[in-house]
């Protein structure tokens, strides 16, 4: 239905919008950044997860898996009162990273939404790999870090590209989250699904419509990568 709304020449014109451009920019910016970040995380912890048995393991997977089961309301008004009010945020602002009603404030909120999520991919992706092809690396001279280097993240690459693409995807429509810790301020904290918000409160509708079917083709494109990469890897 919304794509049948966005004729061509409408959705063209919206794009020329210095507004609408302003926000896939930094819709742009803040997912590759989060999921850079989400990859750095999630990898190591991913791994352990799969490979080790530690004391607190299931404190652990408890931790990493509660962004899921919060709404993201709930986690963007954490993130705020952690990154606005406690000893650390304060700490951090007065070393010049600001993260309330800042860009940096959507990295923050799409990254926490996320990481989980790039965790499971990740750590049944590994699960699905045998150990015994680190052992024989191991066995020719690797040691236990160029073993993974070499032999299980190459193995593991379907995984991980799938995880970065779903994990983007869903970085770049993250909204409820980024609204409480960054804002809605135009030209400023101003993603796609802010704009979109903004954009049906002042109904501007053909520009709300536009937004909707630039996230909707994202999401189709996402989709399809990660059915092609993961196929029927249990997450």
């Amino acid at each position: 239905m919304v794509l049948t709304r966005s004729p061509p020449e409408t959705l063209l014109a919206s794009l020329s919008s210095k507004e609408i451009q302003f926000a896939i920019v930094l819709s742009l910016k803040t997912s590759v950044a989060s999921t850079i970040l989400c990859l750095l995380v999630a990898v190591p912890a991913a791994y352990a997860l799969a490979r080790y048995d530690f004391p607190g393991k299931s404190v652990a997977n408890t931790l990493l898996d509660m962004p899921l089961a919060l709404p993201p309301l709930v986690a963007g008004v954490g993130l705020l009162l952690f990154f606005g009010t406690s000893l650390p945020g304060r700490e951090l602002a007065d070393a010049g990273l600001v993260f309330v009603f800042t860009p940096l404030g959507i990295v923050a909120a799409q990254f926490f939404v996320n990481v989980p999520f790039m965790v499971r991919v990740m750590r049944s992706t590994f699960e699905g790999i045998s150990p015994r092809y680190e052992y024989v690396a191991k066995t020719l001279g690797c040691t236990e870090g160029q073993a993974l280097w070499r032999v299980t993240l190459p193995m593991a690459s379907n995984g991980l590209v799938a995880g970065s693409v779903i994990t983007w995807s869903k970085a770049i429509g993250e909204f409820g989250a980024v609204l409480m810790m960054a804002g809605a301020t135009r030209m400023r904290t101003e993603t796609l699904p802010t704009s979109l918000f903004l954009n049906m409160s002042c109904g501007k509708l053909d520009e709300a419509i536009s937004v909707a079917t630039i996230l909707i083709l994202i999401s189709v494109i996402s989709l399809y990568v990660f059915e092609r990469r993961v196929g029927g890897l249990r997450l």
